[in-house]
Formats: C-alpha cells, sequence, structure tokens
C-alpha cells in the first residue's frame, strides 16, 4: 500500500548510472528502478535516465529509439559524437526509461570495465557525454524538473553542469540538484585532461582550481557533491573523505537509510523552506 504525502507534488527527474531489469541487481540498480517507482506511486511526476550499456538487451527489453529527441552531435575532447536516445517500460514498475546511447561510449561497452575487467580510460569522457546527453534531452522535452536526483558516479558531472552551463535555461534555473553516494567501485584516475574536456558554455576549467588535475572516483564525486543542494548517503561503506568533504561545503547531508521513502521525501522537502513556512 502506498502511503500518502504531506509534500507538495513535484517534479522529479531520476538520472541513473543502472538500473534493474536492464542491468545486474546491485544496490544502484535496484535504487536506480525503486526510487522513481515509489515517488510516481506518490504522485510526483517523474522522468527517468540510464545509459544505454552494451550489455543491455535491447529485443528483450524493448527499446526503441525516439527519432524526434535523437539527432544531436555533442562535441567532446574535439570530436563529434551523436546522440541517441532511447525508451523503454519497466512494466512492472509502471516506469518509462530514456536511454542515452553513443557506440563510441555506451553502445559497444559495458559500464566500468572491458570483458577483462579492465577500467575504460575515458570513463570520465562518458560521465561528461552522458550529463550533456541527459540535460539536453530534458530541454527537448520542454519538461522542468523542481529536482533533480543523481545516482551514481557516471552521473556526477550533472550537478556542475546545472548549475553553470545550464544555469540560465528555463528548464533549469530553478532545479534543486540532490546527489547519492553509494560504494567506490573505480579505482584508476581517467586519462586526458578532465578539466579541459568538461568545458562547456560557463562550465569552465578554471572554477574547478579546489580539485586535483587529474580526476578519479573520489575526485568526480566531490565534483558532484561541490555542485549539490544535498547529499544521500545511500550506502553504509560510502567513503568517510566524501562525507566529511560535503561538511566542509556546508551541504546537507541525509545518512543511510534502509528505509528510504519517507527519509528522502522530507529531505526533498527540506530543499523548499519557503513551501515549508
Amino acid at each position: 500500500m502506498v502511503k500518502s504525502s504531506k509534500m507538495a507534488k513535484k517534479k522529479i527527474l531520476f538520472i541513473n548510472q543502472e538500473i534493474t531489469p536492464y542491468v545486474p541487481d546491485n544496490a544502484l540498480s535496484l535504487m536506480g528502478k525503486e526510487l522513481p517507482k515509489v515517488m510516481q506511486e506518490r504522485s510526483h511526476e517523474i522522468r527517468t535516465f540510464m545509459p544505454k550499456w552494451g550489455n543491455i538487451n535491447e529485443r528483450r527489453g524493448q527499446l526503441h529509439e525516439v527519432i524526434r529527441l535523437s539527432g544531436m552531435n555533442l562535441i567532446i575532447n574535439d570530436t563529434d559524437h551523436p546522440l541517441i536516445i532511447k525508451v523503454a517500460s519497466i512494466q512492472s514498475a509502471r516506469v518509462q526509461v530514456y536511454f542515452i546511447d553513443n557506440d563510441d561510449y555506451f553502445g559497444k561497452r559495458l559500464i566500468e570495465c572491458d570483458e577483462s575487467g579492465v577500467e575504460y580510460e575515458d570513463n570520465g569522457e562518458r560521465a561528461i557525454f552522458f550529463a550533456r546527453g541527459v540535460l539536453e534531452t530534458v530541454k527537448k522535452l520542454r519538461w522542468v524538473p523542481d529536482i533533480i536526483h543523481c545516482q551514481g558516479w557516471m552521473s556526477s558531472v550533472v550537478p556542475f553542469y546545472v548549475k553553470t552551463a545550464y544555469r540560465d535555461e528555463p528548464s533549469f534555473a530553478e532545479t534543486k540538484v540532490v546527489t547519492s553516494l553509494f560504494s567506490k567501485t573505480l579505482k584508476d584516475k581517467f586519462a586526458g585532461d578532465f578539466k579541459q574536456f568538461v568545458e562547456f558554455r560557463d562550465a569552465k576549467a578554471e572554477l574547478l582550481g579546489d580539485y586535483k588535475d587529474q580526476f578519479d572516483f573520489d575526485e568526480l564525486n566531490k565534483l558532484a557533491i561541490g555542485y549539490s543542494d544535498g547529499i544521500i548517503q545511500a550506502a553504509p561503506d560510502v567513503e568517510k573523505s566524501l562525507i566529511d568533504f560535503a561538511a566542509a561545503k556546508n551541504v546537507p547531508v541525509l545518512g543511510y537509510n534502509e528505509d528510504f521513502a519517507d527519509a528522502y521525501e522530507t529531505f526533498y522537502e527540506s530543499l523548499f523552506p519557503d513551501e515549508n513556512e
């Protein structure tokens, strides 16, 4: 039975790294499915995105391309990368999922590592492409989210872009950004000059002077924390240094909750103090 909520109904954009059943069950993919489902059941309006990883069976998942949303080219590291948008529905959850696809970054590859277990050197570039792909697609949908909730390192560039490159866009000018932190999965540093690759409009490299020159899992999460309105500890073993970083930046943190629904909704509500007076 769905619990009734007193929170004003919001438009919530969920940007997920993984969602079951499209990828195997783990903490990230289960929350990727469950959180949008629960918030939709509580009468919030949702949109959900994830990358179209190469291990996703398009036929079984009944994915199909959305021609009106596809066709843009995103330039990253001086190279054009076509943006393809696909969509499918999780019938059991009554949740529609938009997929960000590109052969170079996603379609022909697995999630974090190749078949030999070696991390992809351009994971940083992949996160940049995913962030821009989602935000450009939401603009095309003419949908204005009140909240963007990012789950997984692949979504970690989104807060930076929302607060810089896209801050004057009508779709995101008033949007609050929440980032969920999960267990550490990446060990290697990203190849190339991430700070240069991420530059786009007002998202300038000089804004990242407080961050290390070479980005990795921790640095990417710190970037997300630094530009988020709220942080959620979504796993019991989140790196303590990340929680400490959030505290140092005075970003509100919600501690780990197994029974997340009420806690998350209350946390969302706290981001809109004027509505609660």
